[in-house]
């Protein structure tokens, strides 16, 4: 299966404060694969690194064969990098239908058939789709800033702990529109995630941090929760 984005040595941070380790893995066409690690081991810092968000001082990041690793953020978006992250990822002032339409700024000819799939997706927004976005739920922002982004049309999703502060029953709902993305829409998605039993649900493979290194890269049915959790407890570095 071929690599539509690699990460091969990668060193990164922030100022003078390294992060990632000589950091190797990759994201397949057509696979979820999902970060895992404890907290502080460098999660985040992959997908900002993927994004361009972050001081990459040595090794390669490639996207689709095209060595993206000097390339600024903005291009990285438009060559096909979908970045939702954590917070501050949706025009909280601004209608749920004027968030979309600035989503949509790239393709604005393709705007109502585009902002119609959104809805198709995410029901709940369409129903709020007048409100103002900062009034809505965790949850609900959570799929609007989904929306946000599918309107780029990437080529890749970089999901920053989406079932973050959300209740069980939306992290449910959540976690489903992000498997019908993947399975509808044919996007590969990079997935950074706390949830370990939501994460492992939906994964191909799983790709376990230690200290901003690759503790453990395998598929998802290769690998179980005692396996985890010792490798969360124990620091050290152990490829596979």
């Amino acid at each position: 299966m071929s690599e539509i984005l690699s990460f091969h040595k990668v060193t990164a941070g922030y100022g003078l404060i390294t992060v990632l380790n000589d950091l190797s893995l990759s994201l397949r066409k057509a696979e979820i694969l999902t970060v895992l690690g404890a907290n502080g081991c460098g999660k985040s810092t992959v997908l900002k690194t993927a994004m361009g968000l972050t001081q990459t001082s040595a090794g390669t990041l490639m996207l689709a064969g095209t060595d993206i690793t000097a390339m600024p953020a903005h291009e990285r978006a438009r060559a096909g990098l979908g970045y939702v992250p954590q917070n501050k990822n949706i025009f909280a002032d601004m209608s749920v239908s004027d968030n979309l339409r600035m989503g949509a700024y790239l393709y604005p000819g393709e705007l109502s058939r585009d902002v119609e799939q959104v809805y198709a997706l995410f029901p709940r927004i369409r129903e709020k789709r007048n409100d103002r976005a900062g009034n809505l739920s965790g949850g609900e922002r959570r799929m609007l800033s989904l929306g946000l982004t599918l309107l780029l049309k990437p080529k890749i999703l970089l999901l920053d702990e989406p079932s973050s502060d959300l209740a069980p029953s939306t992290v449910d709902l959540v976690f489903r529109s992000i498997q019908d993305i993947h399975n509808e829409m044919n996007i590969p998605i990079l997935l950074v995630e706390q949830n370990v039993n939501k994460a492992l649900e939906i994964a191909d493979r799983v790709c376990v941090l230690a200290r901003g290194h690759e503790a453990l890269i395998a598929p998802k049915d290769d690998v179980d929760t005692q396996q985890l959790h010792a490798l969360f407890m124990d620091g050290s570095v152990k490829t596979s």
